[in-house]
């Protein structure tokens, strides 16, 4: 949602100061298979949770692409903003309709890597199914390896660690079970016995494990019609503005765990490091003139 931490809750206090509906694209929160492992989790159907893989690809890296021919059209200034200015490259801005995503997002001047880009989505995952929409975790963990693409844990005040792995998807191991979930796939396991290969949130499976007084949450089944409809109702919508800052949150901070090579002790209340860590200044970034984080 945003590259730092101060952009995010900037964005979260002029969501609250206009009395605006915003929904954040996170839109695994409105897939079945992910509110059903989610549901799972805080229900403790296996158990206690004290480790999870989350499985995205790496940070990113400095910009090094050539020169190339400007856009005709484009006005190359405008479209970098408050980044800093380089020559144009097409893989930035891509000429015409781009065949897949534009891949500004690799650079760290740009974007956040696939650890801002994946991890949006699947952090923010283990972040519903532990509660903390408007919270986050308390310690970070760096790797030896100073051009490692994967390794970096966090650690939550339930005492549940998350590791950064490759690949993609999101596991997570109970005492009782574990669950793996990923787009359109889902495995649950009880003790050693696999027990599902698919499920939502209208499977009479997960009716059947979940108690009688479940905490049950927010059912979303298409992001921008529960976008549309919180507009219309005036009513928080399934992924709100402060659910997305906590998310980006985690995903900046991981960055600066790569970026730094240092540990981080962090308070989710105040949205500080704590304890002698982290460099105020890597909660913002320098703005090219005339931008600025108002």
């Amino acid at each position: 949602m945003s590259h730092t931490v101060l952009e995010g809750r900037a964005m979260v206090n002029a969501t609250r100061a206009n009395k605006r509906i915003f929904q954040v694209g996170s839109m695994q929160r409105s897939m079945g298979e992910f509110r059903a492992a989610c549901e799972l989790v805080r229900n403790g159907v296996i158990g206690t949770v004290t480790k999870v893989d989350a499985a995205v690809a790496g940070p990113p890296v400095f910009c090094d692409l050539p020169e190339e021919p400007l856009e005709p059209g484009l006005d190359w200034n405008l479209w970098l903003g408050p980044a800093p200015l380089r020559p144009y490259n097409s893989i930035l801005s891509p000429r015409g309709m781009p065949k897949d995503y534009p891949q500004w997002r690799q650079y760290r001047e740009y974007g956040g890597g696939k650890v801002c880009d994946w991890g949006a989505h699947h952090f923010d995952i283990v972040q519903w199914a532990f509660g903390y929409d408007t919270s986050g975790p308390v310690e970070f963990f760096p790797v030896a390896d100073p051009h490692a693409q994967s390794g970096v844990r966090w650690r939550y005040a339930n005492g549940a660690e998350v590791t950064h792995q490759a690949g993609n998807g999101i596991t997570f191991y109970g005492d009782k079970g574990k669950i793996y979930v990923n787009r359109g796939k889902f495995e649950l396991w009880l003790g050693d016995q696999k027990k599902s290969d698919v499920m939502d949130d209208y499977s009479p499976l997960l009716k059947e494990l979940l108690p009688k007084d479940a905490v049950r949450l927010y059912r979303s089944t298409n992001h921008i019609s529960d976008w549309v409809k919180s507009i219309r109702a005036r009513t928080t919508p399934c992924c709100d503005v402060e659910t997305g800052q906590r998310s980006a949150t985690v995903c900046n901070l991981v960055n600066m765990v790569y970026f730094s090579g240092k540990g981080l002790k962090w308070n989710p209340k105040k949205e500080q490091f704590v304890d002698g860590t982290g460099d105020a200044s890597w909660l913002t970034r320098e703005y090219r003139a005339p931008w600025k984080l108002a």
